[in-house]
């Protein structure tokens, strides 16, 4: 009797069996790149509407409104103890170089160019991007999409277009507020162990500041919103499954918009590296 070694261990042992696996082998890559593709084509629709008349201005306005008054509390909080922890653990390591007198300074490069713009904008996709994509979903699911079509509203026009230039301005005005409240935190981390005025630590903070540093903070900010809100309003747009595709889009919608921010963020440092070496 002749054992067969291929079968025993799991080996292919014929094209049939091949062509079996190919399939299940290229599903990632193309649900991928029917992702790009829908996402790509769900851009340009955006645009397209975008120059087109009437301009929802009571829809931009009121989104507007509910994504910063919802989001300031936490972000409030979580720039305040930013700040208070990060001058603290920085502390005692300028402390050992003798440089402690350049702690503002080096708080204030640090919040204003990565951390608060990136922490602001994950927490802004965790909250308004799950947010965006449960709403649409829903409304994906219980038809109200569809029922807004057969009544002649064009719903990329007033669901899409409204939400994503709401988060597109409001995130640098978020991350701004970011900025503000973790300088607040590091000026009362810096007074535990002595004294010094708020003028005083405002001007060494701001001394270490240049525009080289302000202005790729502040444009990339406007791309994170811009992304936080297209992606999330993608998903929950083409949300199925029901209730169990409700809560998918939402969780797809803070994923890709987290991944899509550590990425814009790359770019953008890289970009203004570039930018700095030709302005010297």
């Amino acid at each position: 009797m002749k054992l067969n070694i291929k079968k025993i261990f799991g080996l292919k042992t014929s094209k049939t069996n091949q062509n079996e696996t190919d399939p299940a082998r290229f599903k990632n890559v193309e649900n991928l790149l029917n992702e790009i593709g829908g996402l790509s084509r769900f851009t340009l629709n955006f645009f397209r509407e975008l120059v087109r008349q009437p301009f929802e201005h009571r829809e931009m306005l009121k989104q507007s409104y509910n994504i910063g008054l919802s989001t300031l509390p936490l972000i409030g909080i979580t720039a305040f103890i930013m700040g208070l922890v990060l001058t603290l653990q920085s502390r005692p390591v300028m402390a050992q170089f003798g440089a402690e007198s350049w702690l503002p300074g080096m708080v204030s490069v640090s919040i204003v160019r990565e951390i608060g713009p990136v922490i602001t904008a994950l927490i802004c996709a965790g909250k308004i991007g799950s947010g965006i994509g449960a709403e649409l979903g829903s409304m994906r699911v219980t038809e109200q999409i569809d029922a807004m079509e057969v009544s002649g509203t064009n719903p990329i026009k007033y669901l899409v277009v409204s939400r994503v230039i709401a988060t597109t301005f409001m995130i640098p005005i978020l991350v701004f507020y970011s900025d503000a409240v973790s300088f607040l935190g590091s000026y009362i981390a810096v007074n535990l162990n002595g004294f010094i005025a708020f003028p005083l630590f405002i001007n060494q903070a701001f001394d270490s500041l240049h525009y080289y540093d302000l202005m790729p903070a502040t444009i990339k900010t406007f791309f994170f919103g811009f992304a936080i809100g297209l992606i999330s309003c993608y998903k929950g747009y083409f949300s199925e499954n029901g209730t169990e595709g409700v809560g998918k889009a939402a969780n797809s919608a803070v994923v890709i918009s987290s991944l899509a921010i550590f990425i814009i963020d790359l770019i953008a440092v890289q970009l203004s590296e570039i930018f700095h070496v030709f302005t010297l």
